[in-house]
């Protein structure tokens, strides 16, 4: 039986996120090459912006490969909708970590154009909060990756931890944590940061 897995650059890097919507097994951190990752809005459903890729030959972007049931990739596909789901040959993925990368069907989902973000549906750090968690708990450097590899931070950004957009918020989230590594990069002073929860 053939094995299904899903490339997730954004909140799907985060576990607990990823079994709000379904059932995942293994995971593996991984960069993969000709996808280049922005912050876009992709849908006005909740009042923010996500982060998408496009294709883009030179660029590439970290995230992690996780297993999926194929019985599980419509729940998936309802998650990302806005979004087109591809295949991603084995040779454009590099292992990120000692572990070697499981031979199977890998997806990403990805779109074609870019819609900056805006007040209406700026950046927020409920959602930013979730991916930046995620990147931790693999490591520091995988998360500064994810900072570097990421366009359009200079975009409108809401501090609404008080009272999340994201539909998936984590409460326990260690925001210390991640103010530090965001401080300086989005656009929100330091003080705006530390608002909330």
């Amino acid at each position: 039986m053939s094995r299904h897995f899903i490339f997730g650059y954004g909140s799907l890097i985060n576990g607990i996120s990823r079994s709000a919507t379904g059932e995942t097994g293994q995971s593996w951190p991984a960069r993969v090459a000709g996808y280049e990752r922005h912050w876009s809005v992709m849908s006005d459903e909740f009042g923010m912006s996500s982060v998408a890729v496009v294709p883009k030959a030179s660029a590439h972007c970290n995230g992690v490969i996780v297993e999926v049931a194929e019985s599980e990739l419509p729940a998936f596909d309802h998650r990302e909708q806005g979004y087109q789901r591809s295949a991603v040959p084995l040779s454009r993925l590099t292992s990120l970590s000692e572990a070697p990368l499981p031979q199977g069907h890998i997806w990403i989902y990805h779109t074609d154009v870019i819609t900056a973000p805006c007040p209406q549906n700026p950046i927020v750090l409920s959602y930013a909060d979730v991916i930046l968690a995620g990147c931790h708990e693999i490591s520091a450097a995988f998360a500064q990756e994810f900072l570097n590899h990421t366009q359009g931070w200079h975009f409108p950004t809401l501090n609404d931890r008080a009272q999340p957009r994201y539909p998936r918020v984590q409460r326990q989230i260690a925001t210390p944590v991640i103010n530090q590594l965001i401080d300086g990069v989005v656009n929100l002073t330091s003080e705006e940061l530390k608002k909330g929860y």
